[in-house]
């Protein structure tokens, strides 16, 4: 069985894990990289050919997991592409728009570059279109959660909850290699308990399933993040502040789980009367209403809280304002606050959110609030940082508002609670590959397993190594 790593080596994007066991070939994620230190890869080739991979298997919708898939179509790939039914739901809906954001993309750089005579070390042009999307949607093929599905005649596949976004999974997988059955754990992107709307991720324990191979993800692998039931509490805070100070705060979301979360929490807030009522909250992505719909569809994800609060109708937001269009958005460019923008991109490298900040990031009363993780790269990581001059659609902006962040609301499991996960599979595995993590996270949560688990083979890979199991 031949493994290689091919994304989420060294940075948490472009995750992509190739196995090849016998003749059936497979990846495990298709992501696209984001940031400018790895935005060159989505530009190459696959490394295997993409017309000799099978399948893919698929842990959840995020870009960074699924973004590459109809630029693999293009390069020749036929095989099927496997994920739950509401993973491959907001796949199509993701992937839709990531050709849509780079269409447009493309088109105000060709104007501008022509206008400027620059030249890009990319090319400018869509990676794929809304077109190849459409080409690659009818390989999609669902998968129930704990339904064993076998993709080969000596592989079968396994998914399970992972808690991370709707439809996230982590796999199982167990193919017979040379007469030897071997089992292999991909852990995909793991969510923390106890958020709001998502079940909580489950644990590998079964002591009759021996794992030869673990994949496991290392985003928060060096932190701690703050407890998750003290996030209400300080949204509450930044709240009061811009209110008191009539600013707006500016929330970069992910169109996919976060806005959602953040809808369910802001609800939460004004039926305990920690939030005012007359304070306008306007969601500005088109994306994430068409996310909250496929929610909606997907109930079966669904926690306890959450279907109970759908049943009684209980703690809605009610002044709460969806945007779709740009006309809509556009009326937000002047305005002054207190008020909320949720927009979208999270990392604040693409979508409405981009021209909210270019508008109000130099007014002193106004809050950035980050409530994710910023890849290095990214122009959300460049704010976070604290650099005082960013550049947006092509101009320099003063960074004057007040820049915020809550860590407790992430959808990554932190240190804690990836090393619970891994504690609670029965057998340490014998080896153990330590994926998706910045350098400095993914080396912290290697060396504490490597102490860990003695009988474990623990190593991080780099991209483009190969092991052979």
């Amino acid at each position: 069985m031949r493994i290689r790593f091919l994304g989420a080596n060294g940075n948490v994007t472009g995750s992509r894990h190739f196995v090849e066991v016998g003749d059936f070939r497979f990846l495990v994620d298709c992501g696209m990289t984001q940031g400018r230190d790895f935005l060159g890869r989505n530009w190459e080739p696959c490394p295997e050919p993409a017309r000799d991979i099978n399948a893919v298997l698929l842990t959840h919708a995020h870009l960074d997991h699924c973004g590459l898939l109809p630029k693999l179509f293009l390069d020749g790939f036929r095989g099927k592409i496997y994920g739950t039914p509401a993973t491959l739901d907001l796949a199509k809906l993701i992937l839709r728009d990531s050709a849509h954001i780079q269409e447009e993309d493309a088109l105000f750089k060709q104007k501008r570059h022509a206008k400027e005579n620059r030249k890009s070390p990319h090319p400018v042009r869509p990676l794929y279109t809304q077109d190849d999307v459409e080409k690659t949607i009818p390989l999609f093929t669902p998968i129930d959660y704990e339904t064993e599905t076998e993709i080969a005649p000596h592989v079968t596949v396994t998914l399970r909850e992972a808690g991370h976004v709707l439809g996230s999974s982590f796999i199982e997988i167990v193919a017979d290699d040379h007469g030897t059955a071997k089992r292999l754990l991909f852990s995909g992107d793991l969510g923390r308990p106890n958020r709001p709307i998502l079940r909580d991720p489950v644990y590998f324990t079964e002591p009759d399933r021996p794992v030869d191979a673990l994949f496991i993800e290392s985003t928060y692998g060096d932190r701690v993040s703050e407890p998750i039931d003290e996030v209400n509490d300080q949204l509450a805070v930044v709240i009061k502040r811009a209110v008191e100070r009539r600013g707006l705060i500016l929330m970069p979301v992910f169109a996919v789980e976060r806005a959602q979360e953040m809808i369910y929490r802001f609800g939460t807030l004004q039926a305990q009367g920690r939030m005012p009522k007359d304070v306008p909250i306007w969601l500005d992505s088109p994306m994430a209403v068409e996310a909250s719909k496929i929610f909606m569809r997907h109930k079966e994800c669904f926690d306890d809280d959450a279907l109970r609060r759908l049943k009684t109708r209980s703690e809605e937001v009610s002044n709460f304002h969806f945007l779709t269009t740009k006309e809509q958005s556009m009326t937000l460019n002047d305005i002054e606050g207190p008020g909320l923008i949720l927009s979208s991109a999270g990392m604040c490298n693409a979508g409405r959110i981009k021209h909210h900040l270019a508008n109000h990031i130099g007014y002193k009363r106004n809050i950035v609030l980050f409530c994710g993780y910023q890849s290095a790269g990214t122009l959300g990581r460049q704010i976070v940082e604290g650099n005082k001059r960013v550049r947006i659609n092509g101009q320099f902006v003063a960074v004057k508002a007040e820049i915020a962040s809550i860590r407790g609301i992430s959808g990554h499991a932190d240190q804690r609670e990836l090393l619970k996960w891994v504690d609670a599979i029965p057998s340490p595995p014998k080896s153990i590959f330590v994926v998706h993590g910045e350098t400095r996270s993914s080396e912290t949560f290697c060396g504490l397993l490597q102490k860990r688990l003695k009988g474990s083979r623990v190593m991080r890979p780099e991209y483009g190594d190969e092991v052979n199991l």
